[in-house]
């Protein structure tokens, strides 16, 4: 198989991507977005707010990890945020899924998009960090401005929310934290 081939298949399958429903809705509440939107949303931010990374980041790294850190989710779905799985079981499911996954493209494209996703995972880099913090202000802020969202479903609380957004958002950007603090305590009080 060409290279060329193999990246055409890897294209194919991440398509698989756009079928995968996560539990936020759209901040209009007509539907459920998928996992692709998310991604997309999220290097939308990347390029829009990465000045608030709490460390020099390079935006176009950030947007690449967001791009890939759900690929997995094809193999494995989405694990809500407070869906109470096991953190290990779910590591080492997607894990496999990204050695499949990227395991399809040329062996460099495998190593640099696996290597990303590895960076991504252990928040191993301020650019990783940054996107971690994405990754959970995206939700935080859905959930904010849609009444409560998956927090009201879930039935989540002012503590559960500091406890697991908060590490990651502060940690990677600062500034954003201060004004999830805010909006969160806003939406609790009410």
């Amino acid at each position: 198989m060409t290279d060329l081939e193999k990246q055409l298949g890897f294209l194919r399958e991440i398509d698989r991507l756009k079928s995968i429903v996560r539990q936020s809705p759209l901040l209009d509440r007509s539907r459920k977005e998928n996992s692709a939107e998310h991604s997309w949303h999220l290097a939308m931010y990347a390029l829009i707010l990465s000045q608030y990374a709490s460390g020099v980041v390079n935006p176009n790294r950030v947007i690449q990890m967001l791009l890939l850190h759900d690929i997995v989710e094809i193999d494995v779905g989405d694990f809500p945020i407070h869906g109470g799985s096991s953190s290990q079981v779910q590591a080492e499911l997607e894990s496999q899924a990204a050695v499949r996954l990227f395991g399809m493209l040329p062996d460099t494209q495998r190593d640099e998009f696996l290597g990303l996703w590895q960076e991504f995972e252990n928040a191993g880099s301020d650019d990783a960090r940054f996107a971690k913090a994405l990754d959970r202000f995206q939700p935080l802020l859905i959930n904010v401005f849609t009444d409560g969202g998956t927090w009201t479903e879930s039935g989540v609380s002012l503590e559960q929310v500091f406890a697991r957004y908060g590490p990651a958002i502060k940690t990677g950007a600062p500034a954003l934290w201060a004004i999830c603090e805010r909006w969160v305590t806003e939406h609790f009080a009410r």
